[in-house]
């Protein structure tokens, strides 16, 4: 009975250190912004209008629904391409898809030239009314690189993206202006 105990012992503290040591570790970055505007109207450009994200992101060039979607919803998939050229682009697919609560998480599926483990890599995005004229978007970006030293490098960069993305956004969903990178700059001077 004590070889048992000891065996019990041994493993509960050796356990713990093999668990960590498997795990592999990942970074998440919030951002959020009040947009003077209804949910409605917010999730229908960050939700309905999933492939259409060129229009209300200063990165993305071009964007387009690909593998047979036709429109948002849980299985979407789009390709962001930030150059020209199409070579530097992500894959993502909408998952998780709820547009009564105005949520949806959206995986990575190919991270092109990016350093991003895809498995590991996701975003959620979230409406939340505040009052009939009001909302806030919320986004939520977990990722892990590869190679994985450099999250820690990387995390200003793409905090920064975000917040750009939620001024973006709010921009495009009052005036109706497409954000690309030529306008962005003087449009991120108004917010």
């Amino acid at each position: 009975m004590k070889t048992i105990i000891k065996t019990v012992l041994a493993l509960a503290l050796i356990s713990p250190t093999l668990g960590t040591k498997a795990q592999k570790k990942t970074h998440t970055i919030s951002v959020e912004r009040i947009i003077s505007a209804p949910a409605d109207q917010v999730w229908k450009v960050v939700g309905e209008d999933f492939g259409a994200i060129a229009n209300s992101h200063p990165k993305i060039i071009s964007s387009n629904y690909i593998n047979g979607s036709l429109n948002s919803g849980e299985g979407a998939e789009r390709q962001c391409n930030f150059n020209e050229k199409g070579t530097k682009y992500l894959k993502e697919k909408q998952i998780s898809y709820s547009p009564e609560n105005h949520s949806f998480k959206v995986q990575i599926i190919h991270s092109g030239s990016f350093p991003l483990d895809a498995d590991l890599s996701y975003g959620n995005y979230k409406v939340e009314k505040i009052d009939n004229k009001t909302s806030k978007f919320i986004m939520d970006f977990t990722y892990r690189t590869k190679p994985a030293f450099l999250g820690g490098i990387a995390k200003g960069k793409f905090k920064e993206g975000l917040t750009d993305y939620t001024i973006a956004v709010a921009h495009h969903v009052l005036t109706g202006e497409i954000v690309n990178q030529e306008n962005f700059e003087e449009i991120k001077k108004k917010y």
